[in-house]
């Protein structure tokens, strides 16, 4: 699969104090990632099909939360996509390997800076 990206984008990002008491009375937040494609358009003349990959998080630490979500445009080359079931595992994850990078990344320097210690790595 011939992939062309555009430049990953912040949408939100937030590294936000659990409340505690709120949280005994709402339910704890739980962590979690989505990944959704939505078309932009498919080019049956350039055999090219674009679309966007979101990844929305929510990670849960010991004292803080951190949600958001990023995106980037694709274009996938030589290749119609009808839905976004036609992707193997593999590929989504090809697709979105570059969101969970910035994400990783993110997490780390944040988490860095706010805590004067070294950041916490995320593995996915």
């Amino acid at each position: 699969m011939k992939i062309i990206r555009d430049k990953e984008f912040v949408n939100q990002y937030h590294f936000d104090a659990r409340n505690k008491e709120w949280e005994k009375e709402h339910g704890e937040p739980k962590t979690g990632l989505k990944v959704d494609f939505q078309l932009v358009n498919r080019d049956e003349e350039a055999q090219r099909t674009t679309m966007v990959v979101i990844l929305r998080f929510m990670i849960v630490l010991n004292h803080h939360v951190i949600s958001g979500a990023f995106s980037q445009g694709v274009h996938v080359d030589a290749r119609i996509i009808n839905e976004p079931t036609e992707f193997t595992e593999d590929e989504k994850k090809e697709l979105v390997s570059p969101l969970l990078d910035m994400l990783k990344r993110m997490t780390y320097d944040v988490t860095e800076i706010a805590y004067d210690a070294p950041g916490i790595n995320l593995e996915f």
